[in-house]
């Protein structure tokens, strides 16, 4: 039973199950709840940082394919926030997306971009692009 509760418990990025590579640069985080993903965004807003949240789902098969590389890109890029949002574990702030994954890019404090779906270098053309 404490097993089974423990894997309850994990969310965001831990939550996906998947062997994930190290971020060596701390660019990178999950949103866990509404009100995280909220305060993220207000971050985000108010410091006028780079940023690119990653909209999936844990039962998302695409999205699945696709978090690996978006945190191995979050080394590459490290002057740019990368965030993980479950719209699962945020549904009331993720309402608007509509297709997962989903990618949103901020510049200075606002949304500038969207890609919908995944493709390694789709993503990487996009998160240059915006660095």
């Amino acid at each position: 039973m404490g097993e089974e509760r423990k894997e309850e418990e994990k969310r965001g990025l831990e939550g996906t199950g998947l062997s994930l590579p190290p971020n060596r640069h701390g660019n990178l985080s999950s949103a866990s709840s509404d009100a995280h993903l909220k305060k993220i965004l207000h971050d985000i807003r108010s410091s006028k940082t780079s940023a690119v949240i990653n909209y999936g789902a844990s039962w998302c098969r695409v999205c699945s394919q696709v978090v690996p590389s978006f945190c191995q890109l979050s080394n590459e890029f490290k002057r740019l926030s990368f965030i993980y949002a479950d719209i699962d574990e945020c549904p009331e702030t993720t309402q608007g997306i509509r297709y997962t994954p989903t990618f949103h890019f901020y510049r200075d404090g606002e949304r500038v971009d969207e890609m919908l779906g995944a493709g390694e270098e789709r993503l990487h053309d996009r998160l240059w692009l915006h660095s």
